[in-house]
């Protein structure tokens, strides 16, 4: 049985560990219902970043502590910072948490490797983005998605319009986001923003078998079908089928593409090495 791994993100704000080519990323401030703020911004990004680039990690579920799973930016920071410098309007480290050149959402987007999203509880604001973001989620029955930001005379600042009429179409995702409402987990599930919806107590079960799942799997195949599906929603079909045949060249030449050939073969389930 392989060992849970601790991993130091340099804060207590953010747990991580790895288990078995699973990469649990914990926003850890449940005091504030996860709440966002710089530490925890820094070593999120940090994190996905070399997520996707170590081979040993193959599959990634991001989820909250305690009853919430991020309730969006924490914007206590930004008022103390406006009393702090109110004369300085040039000051830019009012701005650090809606800045997405290194951010976790554009991390996010970038992803190869898969990202599962266990929300438990709220999902608001820069929280809900980041859920939007990973390719598949899952909710517990106390989630909610609360598109608050036209609350806060705000933008959803870290991708929502680009995301919501991608996944729900435009009409739906100017209700959402112009009302300003809140969803329920069955509401999410009915218009198709969460993948299933499962008991509070089994949330975090129920990712870690979906992870599993995933990371029996081929690695080179299940980053190259997520990376397919990111270009996908922005390619012309030929365009796609251009990429394609290019990843196609590059997996058939793998040990991995034989050892699928001979698992089915011989009817054994396969032992993929991702080399």
């Amino acid at each position: 049985m392989t060992e849970l791994s601790s991993i130091d993100t340099g804060t207590e704000e953010l747990l991580a560990e790895l288990k078995e080519g699973i990469l649990t990323l914990t926003l850890n401030r449940p005091d504030r219902l996860n709440a966002i703020n710089d530490p925890m911004l820094k070593a999120l990004s940090e994190q996905l970043q070399q997520a996707n680039r170590n081979p040993k990690v193959r599959v990634v579920i991001l989820t909250g502590a305690g009853r919430g799973f991020c309730s969006g930016l924490d914007l206590t920071q930004q008022v103390e910072r406006k009393d702090e410098s109110e004369s300085d309007s040039s000051n830019q480290s009012q701005f650090n948490l809606f800045d997405l050149t290194q951010s976790p959402p554009l991390a996010l987007y970038r992803m190869d490797k898969p990202v599962i999203c266990a929300v438990n509880g709220a999902a608001a604001g820069y929280g809900m983005d980041l859920s939007l973001l990973c390719h598949v989620r899952i909710a517990s029955e106390s989630a909610k998605f609360a598109f608050i930001t036209v609350r806060r005379n705000l933008l959803p600042e870290s991708g929502a319009t680009w995301l919501l009429p991608r996944l729900v179409g435009q009409g739906k995702a100017a209700e959402l986001l112009l009302r300003g409402k809140t969803l329920s987990a069955e509401e999410c599930l009915e218009h198709g923003l969460v993948n299933k919806v499962v008991p509070d107590e089994a949330l975090l079960h129920t990712a870690e078998q979906w992870a599993a799942e995933i990371a029996a799997h081929a690695p080179a195949s299940v980053q190259a079908t997520t990376r397919m599906l990111r270009l996908g929603q922005d390619d012309t079909f030929e365009s796609s089928a251009d990429h394609l045949l290019m990843y196609l060249r590059s997996l058939m030449k793998m040990d991995d593409f034989q050892e699928g050939l001979s698992a089915f073969f011989e009817r054994r389930d396969p032992d993929f090495k991702g080399n």
